[in-house]
């Protein structure tokens, strides 16, 4: 990738323009043509460095119930386990990861089917020796952004002060996050819409809009209320981290007092390295309270990174499971 490759992919994780010509836009921001913008990224695409560009949701707010999930397996059953448990719609990420689980994924399930159901389904038809299903108590920050240009992490959207809630949208209930809304027939076919991946052309949104019985600028209006009810959390592409040059992934879970447990969570949420950063359950075998998501160049930065949360906060009690086969990276497809 070029510096011009570099600056747009920035801009599709950040900053996508909700417009009618939003490749124009990209192009007059990097000085280039809308059709040499557009060439790029079907390129970018192509080599799956960009996955998909389309709207991220927040799934607790749409009604769905979703938690991380872990499971052992013995190595030779592991890939076959992985399948299985790929053919679920509700699973996003499935990684065999270091450690004594190793199989770790999210799944998310409509409000008429539990977490706990499914779970054990899966458990039952993949012979798995442990399970361990860990929602998030406590959520601190979501928001995947890496600075192509420095090479170097930038995720700071979502990251709130007191530890629960974010600040994008201006919320003050601190259990919003985790409380659905009410959702339209029009939320409904809203949403359907804007999260499939956009088409490559000049006017993206128009077959979108059409479809939907608004005008382009109706639908970017509709976009911006479901942000502004913290539905939505923004449109923007999905990168393949490794592809995109951050070829280090770590999952750092820290044993944390609960007396400190805001405490030390809003600290770890400021890394600008940490995407991801959430208090879960704790069980007999396994006494790690909070989950810090590390994306780095390498290993060594992880866990340079881990070190200096660590030093920080204080917090000794620490392990790093790294990933070593991605199973499946996708988003979750609502109300279909």
């Amino acid at each position: 990738m070029d510096l011009l490759d570099r600056q747009i992919l920035n801009i599709l994780q950040s900053g996508f323009p909700l417009v009618e010509r939003p490749f124009e836009r990209i192009g007059e921001t990097v000085g280039i043509a809308e059709t040499e913008a557009i060439e790029r990224i079907v390129s970018l695409k192509r080599r799956n460095v960009v996955r998909q560009i389309g709207a991220i949701f927040d799934t607790r707010r749409l009604g769905y119930k979703t938690s991380l999930v872990a499971m052992k397996f013995h190595e030779g059953d592991l890939d076959a386990a992985a399948r299985i448990i790929n053919e679920h719609p509700g699973v996003s990420h499935n990684y065999a990861r270091t450690g004594q689980l190793n199989l770790w994924f999210t799944v998310a399930v409509p409000p008429s089917e539990t977490i706990e159901d499914t779970v054990d389904r899966m458990a039952r038809d993949t012979g798995a020796l442990a399970v361990r299903v860990m929602p998030t108590i406590r959520f601190f920050k979501i928001g995947v952004n890496f600075d192509m240009i420095r090479q170097e992490g930038a995720a700071t959207d979502y990251f709130s002060p007191d530890g629960l809630d974010d600040k994008v949208n201006g919320n003050t209930d601190p259990q919003r996050w985790n409380r659905a809304e009410v959702i339209t027939e029009q939320d409904r076919s809203a949403i359907r819409e804007l999260q499939e991946d956009l088409p490559l052309v000049g006017r993206p949104f128009a077959e979108m809009a059409e479809r939907l019985e608004l005008t382009e600028a109706e639908l970017f209006a509709k976009a911006a209320e479901l942000m502004r009810r913290g539905l939505m959390r923004r449109y923007s592409a999905v990168l393949h981290h490794r592809r995109a040059g951050f070829s280090s992934n770590a999952m750092a879970v820290w044993r944390v007092p609960e007396e400190r447990a805001v405490e030390v969570g809003t600290i770890m949420a400021a890394s600008k390295w940490v995407t991801h950063c959430y208090q879960r359950p704790t069980f007999p075998d396994w006494k790690y309270t909070h989950f810090t998501m590390i994306h780095a160049t390498t290993e060594g930065q992880c866990e340079q990174v881990a070190r200096d949360i660590s030093q920080e906060t204080g917090i000794s009690d620490y392990k790093l499971l790294y990933s070593t086969r991605e199973y499946k990276k996708t988003r979750v497809r609502y109300f279909v």
